[in-house]
This record gives C-alpha cells, sequence and structure tokens, in this order.
C-alpha cells in the first residue's frame, strides 16, 4: 500500500467515525468526547505514522484536516475559527508534530534499551561512532 493510500484510508475512516459521533456527542460531556474522539481518531493518525516523515504537504494537510474536523467536534469550534488555540486547549500536537514525537520517542527507547533490538542496532549516537574522513 503506497502512502497516498494509506493516507486516503485513514481520512475516509476518520471523516466516517466524526459523522457516527456527531449526533452521541451532543448527550456526552467534552471530557467524554474527548475520550471517544482519541479513541477513533487519534490512534489512527498516530498508528505507524513514523512512516509519514517527510511526506508531502498536500498530504499531510489531509490527515491535519481529519485532526481538525476531530478538535472542532469535541469543542464546538466553528469552521472560521483558528484551529491552533483548539488544538492547544486539547493538548493536541499537530500532525507534523505528531510524527517527530513519534520518532524522538523511538530514538531515545532505542538510545536507553527500551527498544527491540531491529531499532536498537542501527540507532548510534554520534559521539560513540567512530567518524573516518578521507
Amino acid at each position: 500500500m503506497s502512502l497516498a493510500a494509506h493516507v486516503t484510508a485513514v481520512c475516509l475512516f476518520g471523516y466516517n467515525q466524526l459523522r457516527q459521533l456527531r449526533p452521541v456527542v451532543r448527550s456526552l460531556s467534552m471530557n467524554a468526547t474527548k475520550t471517544l474522539v482519541q479513541a477513533f481518531i487519534s490512534y489512527r493518525l498516530d498508528y505507524c505514522n513514523s512512516l509519514l516523515y517527510g511526506i508531502s504537504d498536500g498530504l499531510l494537510q489531509r490527515l491535519q484536516s481529519v485532526q481538525n474536523a476531530a478538535a472542532r467536534l469535541v469543542t464546538g469550534a466553528r469552521r472560521s475559527d483558528h484551529i491552533t488555540p483548539v488544538l492547544r486547549q486539547l493538548h493536541w500536537l499537530p500532525v507534523r508534530q505528531r510524527v517527530a514525537f513519534k520518532i524522538a520517542g523511538l530514538v531515545h527507547q532505542s538510545l536507553a534499551g527500551a527498544a527491540p533490538a531491529y531499532l536498537a542496532d542501527d540507532c548510534h549516537l554520534l559521539s560513540d561512532a567512530v567518524v573516518v574522513v578521507r
């Protein structure tokens, strides 16, 4: 599956879930709504997102629009409202920063010896490596 196909599948799933959650949200508290959205939407955005590092801005923007729609559903913000304060209120990182955070976490685990061997074997500090300059 290509990255474009993966992004399309995540977006379709995300918007479908948001449509299904919309009628239920009216009878839930904001915290309950946030929990539901995180369970159904955020985990899909985070699944294998380290593979999304360096993808095109267009594909990344499609994923960001799903997260923005989810944030608006949770907070009741209008489409015309700026999304950055809404994401901050929910303590959600934008998709690009979620990807960078995931990679930083994997590198930290690798260097601390808490990651699987297949990751730890490929991750070394530059100060530990012997650099040969020709």
